[in-house]
């Protein structure tokens, strides 16, 4: 079982503490319809099975200044509560600045960026804003348990 899984459990449990919760997680229409809006309107960018995994457990995150994001709003099956930063409209973002194109953003936090860096093939923790690499991982799932684990400090 990937590291995340046990910090989710304990995001969890502090969530629960302030009567809330996590989100959702997405079905497989959903990774579908995400995928093929993916190709779209982003380019020809294949998503890891880590992430999908991920979002299986839980539409994105946005705990104590961590943000992981989910599937879009518009791609859900159903409304949803609380807002999602999706993925795909938070890519398109950062795309508007052309050094950012050889990333792909899975989340971020105040002071970092969490991406895939399509030129080295690495999963990397970027300094946000200045795109000064802080950490490299050799996997998705090691970058968001890291993400995680600081965000739980």
């Amino acid at each position: 079982m990937p590291q995340w899984k046990e910090l989710l459990i304990e995001v969890e449990k502090i969530e629960s503490k302030y009567d809330s919760s996590l989100r959702n997680p997405v079905s497989n229409s959903e990774i579908i319809k995400m995928k093929q809006t993916i190709q779209k309107k982003l380019g020809n960018i294949i998503i890891p099975e880590s992430y999908i995994e991920f979002l299986k457990n839980v539409n994105g995150l946005d705990f104590n200044g961590l943000v992981i994001y989910g599937v879009d709003e518009t791609l859900l099956d159903n409304e949803v509560d609380e807002e999602v930063q999706g993925f795909i409209e938070t890519n398109e973002i950062w795309y508007e600045n052309d050094w950012q194109k050889q990333y792909i953003f899975f989340g971020d936090s105040d002071t970092a960026w969490y991406c895939y860096d399509l030129n080295e093939g690495v999963y990397v923790e970027l300094d946000k804003p200045s795109g000064t690499l802080i950490k490299s991982f050799d996997s998705f799932d090691s970058m968001v348990s890291d993400a995680l684990e600081a965000s739980l400090l």
